[in-house]
């Protein structure tokens, strides 16, 4: 067995292959000075490194390779490997291969993290053996190697790690949303999309998708005999959407109420819960929540402690989350909006004026709708990074500045700003240009505004 890319998701594969297979190596394309503790770590695991150009004499040894997340599938080195006639694997599918219990996978554009975390919340407030695992930052092999039969794998799974799956099944499926996001890895939007629907590929009668019925490119999966078969859904197919509609199986009533009605036994709706119950900020947020709950009762979790974990939910660090109150300005870090559609989402969170902090390096998306939001939504527009030309060469009618650190951008962010104000960040793109992860990126703007963003 190749295990291919020694990231978080390929050590972790490493050490749950090594043990349950004949031989395992692994290889690289970091230099190896780079690799020296991980190169130790496998080591003292008896797996040996391979450098890429070495390969060709390893091949006639490997039965399959595992890829981990971040490596493309039509690079030049999966692409030497598929050439051996090696049937190469994304670490999901592995670990869906291994896994006694039940999976659960949710997958979209924005907000999946989120909603995976909710989920997990919900089956583990319900009583569910609970395990929780995949893009939500631990591998999800991790979790199906020690998940036992009678508990629940809850799984945040991306295009990339869909892109390589063979047999993954999870038992209930969600796509949240499809937008603009990858562009720098996939050739158009209809190739991104596609790699987000193998994730109902598999399914059958006996499992279910959930999906929101709002979101173009998902609720046009509602409609029936679709042409192409990488989009027929085979599953049990339930719906959420803001308002009732003939298909929603979860829906808001009124606009204030999360209405249930239920697609077996008594049809009549139930009332679920207030919007106003959700401790989220932002409609995106409440579609998550949806997708979210739906998730549960498909599973057959009681609808009134759905309710109880959605009301106890905390907010993820990094996504709108307030990390500072100074002078009467709220600070807010998003540094895990890295598409512009979750930057549209973050601003129209708000009602109070916000200054904006946004850049970083472009993934390939466009930047003209998020320019005319910005203009629309935002008082002041603070920019960073490699993309911040790209992104102000679309925003007019509010004051644009550029920054060269984020201490720099949180301190003209908070001289244009007043009592009562938000200072967002939201960057739109990558962190990799100026931060090692977007997670250092939201402490840095954390740190910079809870010491005064002095410089």
């Amino acid at each position: 067995m190749l295990v291919i890319g020694l990231g978080k998701s390929g050590r972790a594969s490493v050490a749950i292959l090594q043990p349950r297979c004949a031989s395992v190596i692994a290889t690289d394309e970091k230099d190896p000075e780079a690799l020296r503790e991980t190169l130790a770590e496998i080591a003292a695991l008896g797996v040996a490194f391979v450098p890429p150009a070495e390969l060709d004499a390893a091949f006639a040894g490997i039965t399959a390779a595992v890829l981990s997340p971040g490596i493309p599938l039509n690079g030049a080195l999966v692409r030497r490997v598929q050439d051996a006639g090696i049937p190469v694997y994304s670490e999901v599918e592995v670990a869906y291969r291994i896994a006694r219990a039940p999976i659960v996978a949710v997958t979209g554009t924005k907000g999946k993290t989120t909603t995976t975390a909710l989920v997990g919340h919900l089956f583990a407030t319900a009583g569910r053996h609970t395990f929780v695992g995949g893009n939500i930052g631990n591998p999800l092999i991790a979790e199906t190697a020690v998940a036992p039969a009678d508990a629940w794998v809850i799984a945040e799974v991306s295009s990339f790690q869909l892109e390589s799956i063979r047999s993954f099944k999870p038992r209930v499926s969600l796509i949240l949303n499809i937008s603009p996001d990858h562009l720098d890895r996939y050739h158009s939007m209809d190739e991104y999309a596609f790699a987000k629907f193998r994730i109902f590929a598999n399914q059958n009668a006996g499992d279910t998708f959930v999906g929101n019925l709002d979101d173009p490119r998902v609720g046009a999966l509602a409609a029936l005999e679709p042409d192409d078969d990488r989009v027929r859904i085979r599953a049990r197919a339930l719906w959420f959407s803001n308002a009732p509609h003939r298909q929603s199986t979860l829906y808001i009533r009124n606009g204030t109420t999360i209405a249930y009605a239920p697609p077996t036994g008594d049809p009549r709706p139930i009332d679920i819960m207030p919007v106003a119950d959700i401790p989220l900020l932002g409609k995106h947020n409440v579609e998550n929540a949806m997708g979210a709950m739906l998730v549960g009762l498909a599973a057959g979790l009681d609808p009134l402690v759905v309710a109880e974990a959605v009301r106890s939910f905390k907010p993820l660090a990094h996504r709108l989350q307030t990390v500072g109150e100074i002078d009467g300005i709220t600070y807010v870090d998003d540094s895990k909006a890295t598409n512009p559609g979750a930057v549209i989402a973050a601003l129209e969170a708000f009602t109070r004026p916000v200054i904006l902090i946004a850049g970083g390096r472009g993934k390939g998306t466009a930047f003209d709708e998020l320019g005319t939001a910005i203009g629309k939504h935002a008082k002041a527009l603070i920019l960073i990074g490699e993309a911040a030309d790209a992104i102000g060469a679309h925003v007019s009618g509010i004051p644009v500045e550029r920054a060269e650190s984020m201490a720099l951008a949180v301190a003209a962010a908070r001289a244009r700003a007043d009592a009562g104000d938000v200072i967002l960040l939201s960057p739109g793109c990558a962190s990799f240009d100026m931060f090692a992860s977007a997670e250092a990126r939201g402490d840095a703007f954390a740190a910079a505004a809870n010491a005064g963003a002095r410089v």
